[in-house]
C-alpha cells in the first residue's frame, strides 16, 4: 500500500446478518472491486443474482455516508475494498424416512464496502445558510404588567382627574360598580284548561238474555 492510498479517506458501510450464502455473495462482489461507483452501479443493475440487490443497498449507503459526512461527490469515488464475511449459521432439521433427520444450514453473511476518492476528486460546495431576522415577540400581559380580564372584573373602577401643572394629582377615588338589577319575576302562566277526556264506557252486558235464561 502506497503513501497516497494511506492519505486518502475511506468511507465504509456494513450490512450484517444478510440472509444469503457468503459464497453466492462473493461471486457478485468480486466484479465491483476496484471499479468506480458509476461502473459498479451498472454492473449490479445488470446482474441477475439475488445478492446483487443486497450489495447495491450497501453501496448506496456508503455513497450517502461520503456525501453527508465527508462532503465528497459520489461519482468521484471508487470501491477500494469489498469483502464478505461468514455470519451465523441457522440450523434447521427435516424429517426423513425410517426415523432419520436431515440437517438444513441457513447461512448468513456480513457485506463490507469501503470507498475512496479518485485522483482529482471534487468536494461539495454548499451555499451558506441565509441569516434569519430576529422577530420581536409580541408583548404579553405579564411583561406589560396589565391586569388580566379576571382581575379587571374583581377590582373596582377608578377615575383620575388630570391635575394642572404644578399641582399634585388627586388620589384616585374608587367608584363602586352599580349592582346588577335583579330580574323581574315572570308572571305565572295561567294553568291551561284541562281538556275533558271522554269517559270510557263499560262493556255492555246483555242482561236481558241472562234474565230470560234464569227465568226459563
Amino acid at each position: 500500500m502506497t503513501t497516497t492510498e494511506l492519505e486518502r479517506p475511506q468511507v465504509r458501510a456494513v450490512a450484517k446478518w444478510v440472509r444469503i450464502s457468503p459464497r453466492k455473495a462473493r461471486l457478485v462482489i468480486d466484479h465491483i472491486r476496484g471499479r468506480t461507483v458509476p461502473e459498479a452501479r451498472t454492473v449490479l443493475a445488470f446482474t441477475p443474482r439475488a445478492a446483487a440487490r443486497e450489495i447495491e443497498k450497501v453501496l448506496r449507503s456508503a455513497v450517502a455516508n461520503a456525501e453527508a459526512n465527508h462532503e465528497l461527490i459520489g461519482d468521484d469515488l471508487y470501491v477500494a475494498e469489498a469483502h464478505v464475511d461468514d455470519g451465523l449459521i441457522i440450523k434447521r432439521f427435516k424429517p426423513q424416512a425410517r426415523g432419520r433427520v436431515a440437517r438444513i444450514k441457513k447461512r448468513t453473511c456480513h457485506i463490507t464496502i469501503k470507498l475512496s476518492p479518485v485522483d482529482g476528486a471534487r468536494t461539495l460546495t454548499r451555499a451558506p445558510e441565509p441569516e434569519t431576522e430576529e422577530v420581536e415577540e409580541a408583548p404579553t400581559i405579564e411583561s406589560t404588567g396589565a391586569l388580566t380580564p379576571e382581575e379587571q372584573k374583581a377590582e373596582p373602577r377608578r377615575t383620575r382627574r388630570a391635575a394642572p401643572e404644578g399641582e399634585e394629582p388627586e388620589a384616585e377615588a374608587e367608584v363602586a360598580e352599580p349592582e346588577p338589577e335583579a330580574p323581574e319575576p315572570e308572571a305565572a302562566s295561567e294553568p291551561e284548561e284541562k281538556k275533558e277526556t271522554p269517559k270510557r264506557r263499560a262493556p255492555r252486558v246483555r242482561r236481558k238474555k241472562k234474565e230470560e235464561e234464569t227465568e226459563s
